[in-house]
């Protein structure tokens, strides 16, 4: 079982005092990347449009580069602002298949201090049913904690 607290407490000394989002998207990205053997791709998708996420810092195999609100996982999460934890991606509708090895996956929201949505992180697995609601809960919780400070 991964260790959230350890790994909490180690994104919150290397972000300290840090306010460039693509800094901390890079932070985290590789920190969690390398938390768990579970996490094939990690990385955050930046709202960079209306309605539409562009890649952003990231670990693992090459990703989308572009990706409507209206498909995917990725674009669910932006359109509802709630987390996506589908434990097999083949029975989501409109999956977007980035990398055909990729079995389950988890997107959560990434708000910015007034609320607004700023990204999605997205956690990628190549095993089935990967991802807990533990994952979901520790980790969007990283990510508010993260994110909650001026940015720039």
């Amino acid at each position: 079982m991964l260790d959230y607290a350890a790994l909490s407490q180690r994104i919150a000394a290397l972000t300290e005092g840090e306010t460039d989002m693509v800094a901390l998207m890079a932070t985290i990205a590789c920190e969690v990347h390398h938390s768990d053997a579970r996490f094939n791709w990690t990385g955050f998708y930046r709202v960079t449009a209306p309605e539409m996420l562009k890649i952003g810092p990231y670990q693992g195999g090459h990703g989308c580069l572009v990706i409507p609100f209206s498909r995917g996982v990725c674009g669910a999460c932006a359109r509802s602002g709630q987390a996506q934890l589908v434990a097999d991606v083949h029975t989501f509708a409109d999956h977007i298949a980035c990398s055909s090895s990729t079995l389950s996956e988890l997107v959560l929201p990434v708000r910015n201090l007034k609320g607004e949505l700023v990204a999605v992180f997205d956690i990628d697995s190549d095993l089935p049913d990967a991802f807990t609601t533990t994952d979901r809960d520790e980790l969007q919780a990283i990510l508010d904690r993260t994110f909650a400070r001026e940015l720039t």
